[in-house]
């Protein structure tokens, strides 16, 4: 089955950097659609990133600039590269697997997926 194990969050000062990371297995990874949301307190699922079996890639305009996808097939991980970190990026941060169904790998799709891990937290002061 689909397991997706997250690390890589901590506390930073705004206009910090984090890199988080997603371990994934159970499921054929190089060619599915890779993504990250996060949830904030009281807040919904932010979609922030996806990125295709072809590498492709898309954000919202909110994180366009200052977050990076990217991933590694061969280790079956996924990576979300922080930068300009503000205290509203604070949130619980999800690696998603995104079964697309045909639609396509954009990056409002993650904060739907059903294959998500626990999460890391990311707090930025």
């Amino acid at each position: 089955h689909v397991q997706l194990v997250e690390s890589g969050g901590g506390s930073v000062q705004a206009g910090g950097s984090l890199r988080l990371s997603c371990a994934a297995s159970g499921f054929p990874f190089s060619s599915w659609c890779m993504g990250w949301f996060r949830q904030g307190p009281g807040k919904e699922r932010e979609g922030l990133a996806t990125i295709n079996s072809d590498g492709t890639t898309d954000y919202p305009d909110s994180v366009l600039g200052r977050f990076t996808i990217s991933r590694d097939n061969g280790k079956n991980k996924v990576f979300l590269q922080l930068d300009s970190l503000k205290p509203e990026d604070t949130a619980m941060y999800y690696c998603a697997a995104v079964a697309l169904g045909g639609r396509p790998c954009v990056s409002g799709m993650p904060a739907f997926a059903k294959n998500t891990g626990q999460g890391t937290q990311v707090t930025v002061s």
